[in-house]
Order: C-alpha cells, then sequence, then structure tokens
C-alpha cells in the first residue's frame, strides 16, 4: 500500500480566528475543496462538506455526546476519527488530517498521483 502524500494549507493563524458557528461547524473553502471544520474537546477535526448519503450540507449538522457528526438531512452519523457511519448504513465522510503547530494550523489534502487524476 502507498503512502499518502499531503498537500498542507494553512487554514487559521489560532483556533480563536476560526469563526465557528454555534453548533461548533464551520465550512471553508480549501484548495479547491469544501471543507467542514469542527471544534470538538479533543481539538480540531475536518471532513468533506457533504453527506455520502444525499449530500446533506454538513456543517450544518450537530454533535452528538461522542463527538461524532451528525447529517442534517437524514442523521446518518459519522466517526470524525474514521470517517465510517455508526449508524450502520455502510456509508464512509471523508476525513482531512488537522494539524495545530506554533505557526497555524493546517490542513492536509492527499496529492492526486496520475491514476487518482483519472477517476
Amino acid at each position: 500500500m502507498r503512502e499518502k502524500k499531503y498537500t498542507w494549507h494553512k487554514i487559521a493563524e489560532t483556533i480563536e480566528e476560526l469563526r465557528f458557528k454555534k453548533n461548533s461547524i464551520l465550512q471553508m473553502a480549501v484548495g479547491n475543496k469544501n471543507i467542514c471544520i469542527i471544534k470538538t474537546e479533543k481539538g480540531i477535526s475536518a471532513c468533506a462538506a457533504k453527506c455520502p448519503h444525499a449530500g446533506g450540507a454538513m456543517c450544518e449538522g450537530a454533535l452528538d455526546k461522542n463527538e461524532n457528526i451528525i447529517c442534517p438531512v437524514h442523521r446518518y452519523t459519522f466517526n470524525l476519527n474514521t470517517g465510517r457511519d455508526i449508524t450502520g448504513e455502510g456509508y464512509y465522510l471523508k476525513i482531512y488530517p488537522v494539524e495545530i503547530k506554533d505557526s497555524g494550523i493546517f490542513l492536509g489534502i492527499e496529492e492526486a498521483g496520475f491514476f487518482r487524476s483519472l477517476q
């Protein structure tokens, strides 16, 4: 299995700079993608902006008591570490790595290889 390579994008200097909504979720453009940034007790997570089931806007969703993200359309619930749908339907939500450093908060977008660009 090949090692994933990422292009890292600085999304903020500090957590305070990010303008989270009441639900601790915001959407922003990073690179050429719309990404949801989520503030949890454990730090910052990131996922695809649309639910893989029906395209619901994940930024309009909520977090449950276990810090899983819930789609606002059909209430599908996704683990923010694995992207797995914990309610058993078999969907996966794209999860993006986030790193907090002294120089800022960075989000990684996987680099597309030649064959991935053909998909």
